[in-house]
């Protein structure tokens, strides 16, 4: 049965998937557009009850949009906003277009659906839970994974929150995650945990980090599976922030990631696996501590590693699919990472993409612009002085070739930098968006 329509209008795709798939879970059915004249085409062919506008789009201003809505259709209107903030827009956009609601990116994703059903609720039969990414797929099940990964840096501090949102942070040696190598011992699956599967998904291509990014300007909780090939790993999000991660590769499991990092060596490994399979299934965590082998702070810091070498793993992949939904399985953990999204992308572009990729994504002729619409301020970026300096000589007239000149660094490291300030989209080319949504 299909629900009320409700426009949506935003230029980031995944953020249009992320709130178009909110609101089918809701009941709703979802127009979503990435610029604004077609959506008036098809708002007056096809009269929704409601509009969410972003004011800020590619082609017009939403306030055009919402001028066609409410002057001409009588329409209800809201509006989100990444630019234009503040009291007095917010009551300026109120009067003009009568406006039922002014969300600031980001915006509680749970709040914006409230004062949609304030306005048009839906029935009890019109409602639907969201499936899960993958419906049926037991991610501890072990594979081996074909492609070469090169060893993955991971620095000595982890930091992590429990349920109550207390965070502590750990402090230990810098660890080298060596590329997997195919491991001879089976170490105990622990049953019951699936990972369900989703309807809204997509080609992964560059856009994980916009992905990311859409959790966190939503403030959603729930899940992004990526898949490539037999290779499936989920990354949690608790309100817009990554907390966890699942890895069906042998390789990421976690009595194998401690070889992988010389915690532990291979026939230690065998011991835990004979010692694990004596009686019920146990966790190779819980068997380490028992032989002695682990102490408790120890475990929650490599288990901390270990969820981070999984979801940076997946900056890696340039091919392979995506899938979202909103359960919330991530709130059933009780120890999470507290990796702010900005820093991880950062750190995933650093991390894991090669000069070829870093070379397609920018090349020596682009020009770039600050962004007018960034998702984050900059106070949630770490930034190195460097690289502030650098971001502030993106004026539109340079080359990236002429920044990379500008900065006495080494030329791969400033060209990671510039691509991963285009990944956070604080800078963009001009006519071009790493999110750049459907017509």
């Amino acid at each position: 049965m299909a629900g009320p329509k409700i426009l949506l209008v935003d230029d980031n795709s995944e953020l249009l998937i992320l709130l178009a798939q909110m609101l089918t879970d809701a009941g709703y059915t979802p127009m979503p557009f990435a610029r604004g004249r077609p959506a008036i085409e098809k708002l007056r062919a096809e009269k929704p009850v409601l509009a969410v506008l972003d004011i800020l789009l590619p082609d017009i201003m939403g306030y055009e949009v919402a001028a066609v809505c409410r002057k001409e259709l009588q329409i209800p209107v809201i509006f989100i906003t990444g630019v234009f903030k503040g009291g007095r827009n917010a009551l300026d956009a109120r009067a003009k277009y009568d406006a039922l609601g002014y969300f600031e990116k980001p915006f509680e994703g749970s709040q914006l659906l409230e004062a949609i059903q304030k306005v048009v609720p839906v029935t009890r039969a019109e409602r639907h839970d969201s499936p899960g990414p993958d419906d049926g797929m037991d991610i501890e099940i072990d594979i081996e994974e074909t492609d070469e990964r090169d060893p993955l840096e991971l620095t000595g501090r982890i930091a992590l929150k429990d349920h109550g949102g207390l965070s502590a942070t750990l402090q230990g040696i810098r660890l080298t995650a060596a590329a997997p190598a195919r491991s001879t011992v089976q170490t105990p699956v622990v049953p019951g945990r699936k990972v369900q599967g989703a309807p809204n998904s997509g080609e992964l291509r560059d856009n994980l980090p916009a992905l990311i990014t859409a959790f966190y300007l939503a403030q959603k909780t729930g899940e992004l599976a990526l898949t490539r090939g037999k290779v499936k790993k989920v990354v949690y999000f608790e309100r817009g922030q990554p907390v966890f991660a699942l890895s069906n590769v042998a390789s990421d499991r976690f009595g194998q990631f401690l070889v992988r990092v010389g915690k532990i060596t291979e026939e230690q490994l065998q011991r835990v696996a004979a010692k694990a399979s004596q009686g019920p299934p146990r966790r190779t965590g819980d068997v380490l501590l028992e032989l002695g082998m682990l102490k408790e702070t120890e475990r929650l810091y490599y288990v901390g590693q270990q969820v981070k070498s999984i979801i940076y793993s997946v900056f890696g992949w340039e091919e392979g699919n995506y899938q979202v939904s909103f359960r919330d399985k991530a709130i059933e953990q009780a120890i999470k990472l507290d990796l702010p999204p900005a820093t991880l992308i950062v750190r995933g572009v650093k991390k894991l993409y090669k000069p070829e990729r870093l070379h397609r994504l920018l090349g020596l002729a682009d020009r770039l612009v600050p962004s007018k619409d960034p998702p984050y301020q900059l106070s949630e970026v770490s930034l190195e002085p460097w690289e502030a300096q650098l971001l502030a000589s993106v004026d539109g007239t340079r080359t990236v070739e002429s920044l990379l000149q500008s900065v006495r660094r080494p030329e791969s490291a400033v060209y990671a930098s510039l691509v991963s300030m285009y990944a956070l989209h604080l800078v963009d080319k001009p006519g071009a968006s790493m999110h750049a949504g459907p017509p």
